[in-house]
């Protein structure tokens, strides 16, 4: 069973940087690829980064490509977002999620493909 538990999320100066962490009390997330979405006030939740589950292949929504990196560490089942250059349109809660998915390299960016959802992170993004 996959029990996921985001971290890191507060309040960071535009411009600035911020990691997050999703790590699987379970100790399976190592094999489930993985994605973060990301849900600001009054917006429906979207896409923002995704990772295999052996960490070969990421994918990125373009607003986001080039500040944001997604990582996993299977020793550990934890899967990373590091986000630099951040902005205020980034405000957001972050959640990560896991998905066992056959066609996930076609389907990364869908969230009806995604089994297991953590709580979600807010991150802030004020001057």
């Amino acid at each position: 069973q996959v029990q996921l538990l985001e971290s890191g999320g507060r309040l960071v100066h535009p411009g600035g940087s911020l990691s997050l962490s999703c790590a699987d009390s379970g100790g399976t997330l190592r094999n489930f690829h993985a994605g973060w979405f990301r849900q600001a006030p009054g917006k429906e939740r979207d896409f923002v980064a995704g990772i295999s589950s052996t960490g070969i292949n990421t994918y990125y929504a373009d607003s986001v490509k080039g500040r944001f990196t997604i990582s996993r560490n299977n020793a550990d089942n934890s899967v990373y977002l590091q986000m630099n250059y951040l902005k205020p349109e980034d405000t957001a809660i972050y959640y990560c999620a896991a998905t066992r998915d056959t066609w996930y390299y076609r389907n990364y960016d869908r969230q009806s493909k995604y089994s297991y959802w953590g709580q979600g992170s807010q991150v802030t993004v004020s001057s």
